[in-house]
């Protein structure tokens, strides 16, 4: 009978750290399986054992929260405690942003991850905060390329006068038009219909999501244009990073560091998946002449790598080796 108030002693510990143990709610547009959804869960499970079980993610993804402009903002206010979003829409919000979304910026995937992965990484992510956002650290989202329903792409030429569905960012609407396609804004979900119908003739993305969301069923012709490796972003909500102790916060943010090489080996694995998918399904692969849409893109640097600050990060990243 003297076990009793031990088990009760324990019981009651229990019930007390359950008590303040926080799941927080984290958002994704992609479905279950895709790299970036499966690297926020695997960074849940880090927490957890670095928390001894006090705090846990549960993912709340495809689109279930809504679009990713609707949960940055659900983010900003508190509403949910993480969001993994593509850089893109933070453009607006956090001007940094838009250095590492410019076309044509980074010269292969390693180049890219040496840049993320260093200071000009964290200080970008680090100019979120006045915004009410902790950037916690970057995502893979491969080379985006163009995808097109009638005829592919081959040249610059050829995208003139093109529907081209962009997400819901100033720089991708001018990215588009220094092509001389005609951008059309619209949420990922709603793309896969716009295709179909006929409302827009081509969209651009990567490889795992041109697969994922089932846009090689409507849009055969894959031209390589690669003209972007924007990442993707982990925010926290700053609202409620600032309720947390400085030991969660360590944890947060270790936990998130240690799920970016699982997400790129995971990414690497998917893009090739990925590939073979939308091949064996009748997608044509097709090369470009690259310099064309290069030499297209001087406007948009000019209009959105405009101050002194934007221009030497542009520099630095150019420099790293």
């Amino acid at each position: 009978m003297k076990l009793v108030p031990h088990l009760l002693t324990g019981l009651l510990a229990a019930m007390s750290l359950s008590a303040q143990a926080t799941d927080f709610r984290s958002t994704d547009i992609h479905p279950d399986g895709y790299p970036t959804v499966d690297a926020v869960k695997y960074m849940g499970q880090v927490l957890n054992k670095l928390s001894n079980g006090k705090h846990s993610i549960k993912v709340f993804n495809n689109s279930a929260l809504g679009a990713e402009k609707d949960t940055i903002e659900q983010t900003k206010i508190g509403a949910i405690a993480m969001t993994r979003v593509n850089i893109a829409p933070m453009n607006n919000i956090c001007p940094t942003t838009v250095v590492p979304t410019m076309p044509f910026l980074f010269r292969s995937k390693e180049h890219m991850r040496a840049v993320l992965d260093g200071p000009i990484g964290e200080e970008i992510l680090k100019s979120c905060e006045a915004q009410g956002f902790i950037g916690l650290a970057y995502y893979d989202s491969g080379a985006r390329s163009m995808y097109t329903v009638k005829k592919p792409i081959k040249t610059l030429a050829d995208a003139k006068g093109m529907k081209v569905r962009v997400q819901q960012s100033d720089l991708w609407v001018s990215l588009l038009e220094a092509m001389g396609a005609n951008a059309t804004p619209m949420p990922f979900g709603e793309v896969y219909t716009a295709l179909k119908t006929g409302l827009v003739d081509a969209a651009e993305n990567n490889y795992p999501s041109f697969e994922s969301s089932r846009h090689f069923e409507v849009a055969k012709f894959y031209s390589k244009t690669e003209h972007s490796m924007a990442p993707e972003m982990l925010l926290f909500s700053k609202k409620i990073w600032d309720g947390l102790t400085p030991e969660d916060q360590k944890q947060i943010r270790q936990a998130a560091k240690e799920s970016v090489p699982y997400m790129r080996k995971l990414w690497d694995e998917r893009e090739e998946k990925s590939l073979a998918t939308v091949k064996a399904a009748g997608a044509q692969i097709i090369d470009v002449d690259k310099p064309s849409f290069q030499a297209a893109m001087k406007p948009v640097y000019d209009k959105f790598i405009s101050d002194a600050k934007l221009k030497d990060l542009i520099k630095r990243i150019q420099d790293t080796k």
